[in-house]
């Protein structure tokens, strides 16, 4: 018998950043390392990922990190934390390989603990062992793990759908899920994304016939704009493409590289003379393949609409097909985008998202794989904390008892032993890492809190010179301001400004001494005072006081 915690990292009452762990005994598993994109009011932050520090501290027993599948938000963040849990053994198929080989090698990682597993194929780790099973989902070799311990199975089922339209690498493997059923199955870990939608998924995350209406209805220029790993809706505009003389042309050296490795390896399927080049870019009926980048969504789109794309200038003929979903927290993204597309005179194709839904499961769905599953225990993750209550409703339903129904935060564990959740309230450590550029350190709280200051109030910068012998006052004090007042029609208060910091630097000399740091500490007390009377607004105000 053993002693098993399961908890999350990043996941839970939030999209993104997925990263889930599984102890048995003194075994630790990791299923995810994804990502969350910024939103608007993370000023100048590229994206999030979770705290690792439980890992850190543990990774001597950490036996293995688990990808289902490609998607930033479940692989994002593998560049920034692998240092620090001394290159872990990385898990997983054959596609998902490429993709992280290809980040590592861009980011000049080791490949070398990199381990492809195939479907159905034992990972034997002593008392433990992990079998990949097949799902479908919008991108090919999708796995959930079968995680077989002493005291029964853990399934963990990320992202997918049922739709047996979905073949080869697509497919989901049925008949192996309906044998787990029956091998005594302690838990089942399911999304939760669209548990409130009634009925399957499928068929309406198929967008095939709007990609048809808008080449035979549009015949100017079309540019496609999709997610780089969303190879099942490539396949459906290459579908389309080849029933047409027009050409595509793929814009993008991480798209170029993964569609060039999915037709070699015969998971895109396209005839190649369909595929053109930049000497086709401006053709009057071609098909340009546009793709975004993990850290600022829409980034590739915009920068054309806005000029700056060497190659792309948007006209009034041309249609831009936005194949891609509205990214929570980036709504007013998505809309200005809209009005940038509406001021070339181009004309904007959109899914919408009642009628054309993502490769996530829907009620129906998730009820199809709780009863093949057959589960002691049902741990709804990945999404909103409305949508995984939501799900566990759906689980009691299916006559799962209330309390074997786990919901959790991120940090809160379930555990386990001999067999039987037991309550104990236990908590682990867990936050968030604010990525910006290329470095993988967290920039912090202070720092976002400074650049919500200066986005809301502006900056003041106040210089003054000293004589170094007698600290005589040479020049200044200047007031320098951006993003908070315009000069011009605040003479009043530029003036006031300036006599308060003269009062507050002549006051504090002493028998030629000056204490620097409380006179910078009362010219922004002083000056916080007087400009939130005045103005309401309290800038961030920084001293510089030299000495010559």
């Amino acid at each position: 018998m053993s002693k098993i915690n399961i908890f999350s990292l990043g996941g839970l009452n939030e999209n993104g950043k997925n990263m889930y762990v599984i102890e048995v005994d003194d075994d630790i598993f990791v299923f995810e390392a994804g990502l969350q994109y910024a939103d608007e009011y993370t000023l100048g932050i590229d994206y999030i990922i979770p705290n690792i520090d439980y890992l850190k501290e543990r990774k001597e027993r950490i036996k293995g990190l688990f990808l289902t599948h490609g998607h930033d938000e479940n692989i994002g963040a593998i560049t920034d934390i692998i240092d620090i849990l001394d290159n872990v053994k990385i898990y997983a198929s054959r596609f998902t390989c490429n993709i992280v080989k290809e980040e590592f090698n861009n980011y000049k990682k080791d490949i070398s603990n990199i381990v492809q597993v195939k479907a159905n194929k034992v990972i034997d780790f002593g008392n433990v062992k992990i079998v990949p099973i097949s799902l479908s989902h919008s991108i090919p070799d999708n796995y959930g793990y079968a995680i077989y311990t002493p005291d029964g199975v853990i399934f963990y089922a990320s992202d997918f759908v049922f739709d047996s339209t979905m073949r080869g690498s697509y497919s989901t493997d049925i008949g192996r899920l309906a044998y787990l059923g029956r091998q005594n199955v302690l838990c089942l870990m399911a999304e939760s994304l669209y548990a409130m939608k009634s009925g399957y998924t499928s068929p309406n995350h198929r967008i095939q016939r709007l990609i048809n209406e808008t080449i035979t209805k549009y015949k100017g220029r079309i540019i496609f704009n999709v997610l780089n790993s969303h190879l099942y809706r490539i396949q459906e505009l290459f579908n389309e493409v080849v029933k047409t003389d027009r050409k595509i042309v793929v814009m993008g050296k991480r798209l170029q590289n993964i569609i060039k490795y999915s037709i070699e390896n015969n998971y895109l399927h396209i005839d190649s003379k369909f595929i053109g080049d930049l000497s086709n870019i401006n053709d009057k009926n071609v098909v340009i393949l546009n793709s975004n980048e993990r850290e600022k969504p829409y980034v590739n789109i915009i920068k054309i609409l806005d000029g700056y794309d060497k190659f792309i200038k948007i006209n009034k003929d041309d249609t831009i097909f936005l194949a891609t979903p509205i990214y929570e927290g980036r709504e007013k993204t998505f809309y200005k985008l809209l009005d940038k597309i509406a001021m070339t005179g181009a004309t904007a194709i959109t899914l919408n998202p009642k009628k054309n839904l993502s490769y996530h499961a829907s009620s129906e769905d998730l009820m199809q794989m709780i009863d093949l599953i057959n589960p002691k225990y049902y741990f709804p993750i990945k999404g909103e904390y409305s949508e995984q209550v939501a799900n566990g409703d759906l689980a009691y339903q299916l006559g799962i008892p209330r309390e074997n129904i786990i919901l959790k935060e991120n940090g809160y564990v379930a555990s386990f032993e001999n067999g039987n959740l037991v309550e104990d309230y236990k908590k682990v450590h867990t936050g968030v890492v604010c990525i910006d550029g290329e470095s993988s350190d967290d920039i912090g709280e202070l720092v976002l809190r400074d650049r919500e200051m200066l986005s809301d109030n502006g900056i003041i910068i106040v210089s003054a010179t000293l004589e170094k012998k007698g600290k005589n006052l040479l020049a200044g004090p200047e007031i320098l301001t951006r993003g908070f007042i315009y000069v011009k029609d605040s003479q009043d208060i530029i003036d006031n400004m300036r006599k308060i910091c003269l009062d507050i630097i002549k006051g504090n000399v002493y028998n030629g001494y000056v204490d620097y740091s409380k006179v910078k500490n009362a010219i922004r007390d002083e000056l916080s005072k007087y400009l939130s009377s005045e103005t309401g607004n309290k800038p961030m105000i920084i001293t510089v006081i030299q000495e010559i």
